[in-house]
């Protein structure tokens, strides 16, 4: 799994499957290192050029089709009836209702297969027609030729694999006094919205998701608009969903066709047996006021930030090697179908996808298409920063979140013999009434019988028979934390039961000096300890410890241990710290266009959002974290716990703006972002591994987008920037050589398109990124206002090495009116750095709409 303790090493662990194409349709063809078998046999994913249902519609269209069934109370009255099935609505919600008849078009691909495949051997794992129009198939390389020559055949994919990338954040961004009073409180809060989850799956049995709420007064709705249901299987037995968790699937064919799943370690429904997933979706839309208690200690209540959102979970990662695409896929098909309002992914690719741009790929067209429907998709960033163009989400339809920090600081420290304290981490009681103890090394505690010459990991303490009980007996036993621990060779819980064993009174985690680049969460220990997470910081404990003892003149043999210590405890919080700090592993921009890493113009990260030592739901069937084995919470770090927090805010929007668009909700997220931390100042980006701390430069929109996220600012945007997927698809037709790659994936002809091509930087977002600034070059942008008449002032920052003019500067628009910018850039100086700038719309009602300008190379004509 991806997350944060890993991000250093996280490539070891994952089984990587490199993207490959095959396709004499669009002259792709590409070498695979994946994992396929002697006889050549891997999942292809098919699209073939007759359009899917989504593309026989207008964007209007499908909004009246998703929402024909939509409650009275949001106004919804159409009677307009789509001419297609969509597929797998079998019955209604939680089983109810008759079975419908299976559509015709998973036949027309058995048909299809059959024919072309005469005879030969071959396992159709799915059909897609909702978004995509295709199948994904366990094929030889040659019967994947065979299928690509066939004329109804537009594109073959080579499956590839992917990764998975609270209680107090809901406080941090200012959701009890703020976003959720305008939601009628967290009673309300997100109440009507459906947030869809493609991860690990969830545990229906989390008093997070229950919908017997203490805390409210009423019960949860019948989402009328959705129409999912709740698989049945004997890991998730009847009656697993209700009210609150109404519904829940699991895709895994590709990983089970390919050999990969294995049945011991994770289900083959939708129960979670990692753990992710569970998190995720609690952040997200967990219920209010949950006790947050992990080894016997309380840390409050947890809410989601929609605590009153519904959730439908499509499990398609797994544990140990994560997901393949023809899975994912399918989950976000089905997604689509069954009308979810918000998809969350916490999942990003193992790599960038090659061909003519990073955006043509299964996943980011079938997003595009559920886009098309109005469901509003978030992605975690990715946890693969601090490097420039680490970006692991890529296209401008999706909304992409990085990680930050928030304020809350569960701090430890151990208090040594000569009077220094040491900060570390570490979920413990102290010591007793700051006694201090004697410390004894687990190298130096060693049995006669016991060498390091046997086992080098002796100082990880992981058996205790290796150990002399009379020597750790009331002493504080001093451990060395390696990449072991990193790799789950070795564990905090058992280093906590070897010390439990010899009776020692609390255990010292000191770093090796080789673990670096990744963070140390605080961890639940059962008796006083701590772990020291900086490696300058245990030279500090070792040098005193080692000049503390005293040896025998003549045999050079320990007489006596010297040092001693107290550790303080680490079980109460302080929210003292400057925050919000972009973290060090969040992935950065610029947003790579190819796998050539030239840039796009296009802005990435989106916004970022708390993703740092969250709070969660847990899954009681994980042992993924062995420290929080068994527990109903545990603490996380990643961009995959930052992405929930946004699509649990999305969620409030909508519930606000039912009519909203997903570049409305985008856009009322973007503009209202944070620029400064709590202090006042400007935020902060960790831009190293090693000390991430001691590396602070101020966050550039290719650090955290247009800032960090403002929830209750969100619900009261004033203004909205408007992208519809035509302005999409004039995009993609605009990418040099993207014509026959458009076609083949959406059926839409770019050649034959009545409206002309445009660039990145032409669309209308909420952002302008120009990756080259060739002369002058003037950008419109256009606003509509969603509130009462207003008067702006409009003023501008330029990049460093650009002239920039900004027309109006002064403008009167009414409700429902828009307004164009005209935004004129020229380049004062040849450069190839980036630099940013920024364009502020001032209303005099009060709203404020930021817009980040970020300009790459930049050419001066003479």
């Amino acid at each position: 799994m991806a997350r944060v303790m890993l991000v250093n090493f996280g490539f070891l662990l994952l089984v990587m499957i490199s993207f490959g194409f095959l396709s004499n349709i669009l002259g792709q063809q590409q070498d695979d290192a994946g994992d396929d078998d002697d006889d050549d046999t891997a999942v292809y994913i098919v699209t073939l050029k007759q359009p899917p249902f989504v593309h026989l519609f207008e964007e209007e269209e499908l909004k009246q089709i998703r929402h024909r069934h939509q409650s009275p109370m949001h106004g919804h009255t159409s009677k307009f009836k789509p001419k297609l099935q969509p597929r797998n609505i079998s019955r209604k919600r939680h089983g109810r209702g008759r079975p419908k008849r299976p559509p015709s078009i998973a036949q027309t691909h058995d048909s299809f297969l059959r024919k072309t495949l005469k005879g030969e051997k071959y396992i159709k794992l799915y059909s897609y027609n909702y978004l995509i129009n295709g199948f994904a198939v366990f094929v030889s390389s040659q019967q994947a030729e065979k299928l690509s020559m066939r004329k109804e055949v537009a594109n073959i994919v080579l499956d590839f694999s992917v990764r998975t990338a609270t209680t107090y954040t809901p406080q941090f961004m200012g959701l009890p006094e703020g976003a959720w009073v305008k939601e009628g409180g967290f009673e309300t809060a997100g109440e009507g919205i459906v947030i869809g989850f493609i991860d690990t799956g969830i545990d229906p049995n989390h008093p997070s998701f229950s919908d017997k709420d203490i805390n409210s007064q009423h019960s949860y709705p019948t989402p009328k608009h959705f129409s999912g249901v709740c698989e049945v299987t004997p890991d998730f037995p009847s009656g697993s969903c209700n009210k609150k968790l109404v519904g829940a699937r699991h895709f895994v064919q590709s990983a089970i066709t390919r050999g990969t799943f294995n049945s011991s370690e994770d289900y083959a429904s939708p129960f979670d047996g990692d753990g992710h997933g569970t998190h995720t979706a609690s952040i997200a839309a967990g219920n209010h006021g949950v006790p947050v208690i992990v080894s016997n200690h309380s840390f409050g209540n947890a809410s989601g930030i929609a605590p009153r959102a519904q959730i439908s979970v499509y499990k398609a990662l797994y544990k140990s090697f994560g997901g393949f695409a023809a899975d994912v896929v399918a989950a976000i098909d089905q997604a689509a179908q069954d009308g979810v309002d918000i998809l969350s992914l916490s999942i990003t690719p193992n790599r960038k996808p090659p061909g003519v741009a990073t955006f043509f790929n299964p996943i980011d067209m079938a997003i595009l298409s559920a886009v098309k429907t109005g469901i509003f998709v978030v992605q975690a960033a990715g946890n693969t920063g601090p490097s420039p163009k680490s970006m692991s989400s890529f296209s401008p339809w999706i909304f992409t979140v990085g990680a930050s920090s928030h304020d809350r600081v569960y701090s430890n420290s151990i208090t040594l013999g000569n009077n220094v304290t040491i900060p570390g981490v570490g979920f413990s009681s102290p010591t007793d009434d700051g006694k201090m103890y004697k410390m004894v090394s687990a190298f130096h505690a060693l049995n006669n019988s016991t060498s390091v010459d046997t086992d080098m990991y002796l100082g990880e303490c992981q058996d205790y028979e290796n150990y002399n009980q009379e020597l750790v007996s009331e002493n504080l036993l001093m451990c060395s934390y390696s990449v072991r621990f990193v790799l789950g060779l070795s564990t905090i819980k058992q280093a906590l039961d070897v010390a439990k064993n010899l009776s020692a009174v609390g255990v010292v985690f000191y770093m090796d000096p080789y673990v670096l680049g990744f963070q140390i969460n605080p961890t639940p220990m059962d008796m006083p300890g701590i772990i020291i997470p900086s490696a300058e910081d245990s030279k500090i404990l070792l040098k005193y410890y080692n000049s503390s003892i005293e040896r025998d003149a003549t045999t050079n043999e320990i007489v006596e241990f010297g040092a001693v210590a107290a550790i303080e405890g680490g079980l109460n919080a302080n929210f003292s710290n400057k925050a919000p700090m972009v973290m060090y592993y969040s992935a950065r921009g610029p947003d790579p266009e190819d796998n050539s890493f030239n840039d796009a113009d296009i802005l990435k990260p989106n916004l970022v959002a708390p993703g740092n030592s969250i709070w969660g739901a847990w899954s009681s069937a994980s042992i993924d974290s062995t420290e929080f084995e068994g527990e109903k919470f545990a603490m996380m770090s990643g961009t995959s716990m930052a992405a929930p927090h946004v699509a649990g805010v999305a969620a409030l929007i909508k519930q606000t703006y039912p009519n909203f668009s997903p570049s409305a909700i985008a856009s009322a997220l973007s503009t209202t972002a944070l620029l400064n931390d709590n202090r006042g100042g400007p935020i902060m980006a960790q831009r190293t591994y090693a000390n991430p701390d001691q590396s602070l430069l101020n966050a550039t929109p290719f650090d955290m987008g247009s800032g960090f996220v403002n929830a209750t600012a969100a619900l009261d945007p004033g203004l909205i920037f408007d992208t519809s997927f035509k302005d999409y698809m004039s995009f993609l037709c605009g990418i040099n050589g993207s014509d026959s790659v458009v076609f083949n994936y959406t059926g839409i002809d770019c050649s034959s398109s009545n409206s002309s091509t445009i660039s990145g930087f032409d669309l209308n977002l909420p952002s302008i990124t120009v990756s080259t600034l060739n002369g002058k070059q003037v950008f419109k942008r256009s606003v509509r206002n969603i509130a009462g008449n207003e008067t702006y002032n409009v003023g501008w920052s330029p990049p460093y090495g650009v002239s920039m003019k900004v027309s109006p500067s002064l403008f009167s628009i009414g409700t429902g009116e828009t307004q164009v910018l005209s935004i004129t850039l020229e380049p004062t100086k040849n450069s190839s750095s980036s630099s940013f700038g920024r364009i502020g719309l001032f209303g005099k009602a009060g709203h404020v709409v930021n817009i980040p300008v970020s300009v790459i190379a930049k050419i001066v004509l003479s």
